[in-house]
């Protein structure tokens, strides 16, 4: 039986790692902000919070001062007092969040069903990996085509109008939409413009798909 203090290591291959891992001291000090911040919340002073928490006043004022490393059992205690999960106390430890930004009129064209009939979709930026839950698409309709595409897939979608005017058609409903209607649909049923009543015509298209949507 191994030492409870000594890690078994399975691996024989060094692995590298990410240059955006927090360090030790990256992570204390993670800690001892999220600590500080929930425990004034509280009302309570560091005295009151180590009592209640369990621990010694020296023991609490170290950890908000990113002096020590907490084991386990003292987080799951500072969780506990402060009543937050103990996810909470890391918030903020983990890699760098991404944001996209589009400047006008320099979204992604995307070409698919409706690009030869005059539909134009741009779309407006998108996060990659479990954060790619939204696809927003700036659509522009200019041609007065009686040929529409029908569109379905998962998750829920946003139809918000900016220009002109239409009918667009979810499952057997029409809706006729105008400057600053929106129009939210189950993104399962078959949707699309029915009739191009003033053009031109652009809504944003916002989906949020399901979380284990593989885009």
């Amino acid at each position: 039986m191994s030492s409870p203090n000594r890690p078994v290591h399975h691996d024989t291959e060094p692995r590298e790692v990410p240059a955006d891992t927090p360090t030790g001291v990256d992570l204390e000090r993670v800690i001892a902000g999220q600590v500080r911040k929930l425990r004034l919340a509280t009302g309570l002073s560091v005295g009151d919070m180590a009592t209640k928490i369990g621990i010694s006043k020296a023991m609490l004022s170290k950890i908000e001062n990113a002096q020590t490393s907490c084991s386990l059992s003292t987080l799951a205690r500072l969780a506990a007092g402060l009543d937050v999960p103990v996810t909470s106390l890391f918030r903020g430890a983990d890699s760098t969040r991404d944001a996209v930004f589009t400047s006008a009129g320099q979204g992604a064209e995307i070409v698919g069903r409706g690009t030869r009939v005059g539909h134009h979709y741009e779309m407006l930026g998108a996060l990659r990996g479990q954060h790619k839950r939204l696809e927003p698409v700036l659509v522009t309709l200019t041609n007065a085509s009686e040929v529409f595409p029908l569109f379905q897939h998962p998750g829920t979608e946003l139809l918000y109008m900016l220009e002109g005017e239409m009918v667009y058609g979810h499952g057997e409903s029409e809706y006729r939409l105008k400057p600053g209607d929106a129009l939210l649909l189950d993104g399962e049923g078959l949707h699309g413009p029915n009739e191009l009543v003033e053009l031109p015509i652009r809504f944003l298209a916002i989906t949020a798909y399901p979380d284990n949507h593989q885009g």
